[in-house]
């Protein structure tokens, strides 16, 4: 048996310099988060400097002081939301466990977030949202091509694992399935978005599990 490799963590530098003087009214990180979630819900077009002061409880010169323009600030959200998404799943590829279970811990973990809004689910922030910003926007379409690869990336190592344990047979197309796997939780989270219940997302997550890891013949 080959053992398996595991993706090396990412460790985020929490280290900050002492400031001087008085400190901010305000908590960076909190007032990302609140418009992240605005962004999230009406998009970059639809929110207005004034929503996003009401939001985060901050003035427009704070706002300007602290982030920069709107899209600076749409910018730092969409890095946050990918940071959060990252922290949701790495462990879960890292981890030793069957393709099955990964898949279905990972598409499970992905539908806590899609489902974020209650009536008014929000789906994927990058899929539904800062995709269609993408067109005229050639960092954001940086950004989101670095993301989407970045998946493929991780299930191609899950399915290559997959193999490597004689999970899945040796001809395996780990590429195809790696990018089916993606596609899946872009399908997800359409679905989600559109009010589609979790139930039927779960079978639909379930099924597709099932496509992807056709077992090695015996």
């Amino acid at each position: 048996m080959v053992q398996k490799k595991t993706m090396a963590p990412k460790v985020a530098d929490s280290a900050e310099p002492r400031r001087r003087g008085r400190p901010r009214a305000y908590e960076p990180e909190r007032a990302i988060g609140q418009a992240l979630a605005l962004f999230r819900k009406d998009g970059f077009a639809a929110t207005s400097l004034d929503d996003l002061s009401a939001a985060t409880g901050m003035n427009r010169p704070s706002l300007y002081g602290a982030f920069g323009d709107k899209r600076a600030l749409y910018i730092k959200s969409y890095q946050r939301y990918r940071d959060d998404y990252t922290a949701a799943v790495q462990e879960i590829f890292k981890g030793d466990c069957p393709v099955r279970d990964r898949l279905r811990r990972i598409y499970d973990v992905a539908l806590d977030i899609y489902l974020l809004g209650g009536d008014a689910p929000r789906g994927c922030f990058t899929v539904m949202t800062v995709a269609s910003d993408a067109i005229a926007d050639p960092e954001i379409r940086s950004m989101i091509q670095e993301a989407l690869e970045g998946l493929d990336r991780a299930f191609l190592w899950c399915f290559k694992s997959a193999v490597e344990t004689g999970e899945l047979p040796a001809t395996a197309d780990v590429a195809t399935l790696s990018q089916m796997a993606s596609a899946t939780l872009y399908a997800l989270a359409i679905r989600s978005r559109a009010g589609v219940p979790r139930g039927e997302l779960q079978a639909f997550a379930a099924g597709a599990v099932d496509l992807l890891c056709q077992p090695a013949p015996k």
